[in-house]
């Protein structure tokens, strides 16, 4: 019962969390400050907080491959804790800057697909990472483990094709 209660929160504020993105991205801005100054620079924190969080998480792999579970736990912790620090600067970057970015490189096939295939997989890791979290912290080892097999590669690559589509805008 009270994990059903839990997971509802999780869906719940991720919905609102992805609402909140979605608005952010193609909504109305009050004031029109596209083009701030103070929030051009944010692309690139955001990709270093993308890489970062690949790196926590293939460490927390080989963490919990070893059965150290306690720096498993402080590893994905740690990742958590960067994926909501890149939510927090993506929400920032995209109030202050009206839109998607244009793509005016020489692949876009490649670009859509990726950029398409890293939303629709953003939206859904974030409620999979926090009931994968929440089973963990509450050890549920086996529902944890069953749920972390489809999580971790859906995180990764969530965290490594944000890198890819930042490269493919910004180099």
């Amino acid at each position: 019962m009270r994990d059903r209660f839990w997971v509802r929160i999780i869906f719940i504020v991720s919905g609102v969390i992805l609402a909140v993105v979605a608005f952010l991205i193609l909504g109305a801005r009050p004031g029109g400050p596209d083009g701030h100054p103070g929030v051009s620079y944010l692309p690139h924190v955001n990709a270093a907080l993308n890489g970062i969080t690949s790196s926590l998480l293939l460490i927390a792999y080989v963490f919990i491959k070893r059965k150290k579970v306690r720096h498993h736990r402080n590893f994905m912790q740690a990742a958590f804790g960067t994926s909501a620090l890149f939510l927090a600067s993506y929400m920032v970057y995209h109030w202050f800057r009206s839109g998607p970015t244009s793509y005016g490189g020489q692949w876009p096939l490649l670009y859509y697909s990726v950029l398409v295939t890293h939303i629709i997989l953003a939206a859904v890791i974030l409620p999979l990472a926090l009931v994968t979290l929440y089973r963990g912290w509450t050890l549920q080892v086996a529902k944890h483990r069953s749920i972390a097999r489809i999580t971790l590669p859906l995180w990764l690559y969530v965290s490594l094709s944000g890198i890819v589509v930042y490269l493919m805008l910004y180099s």
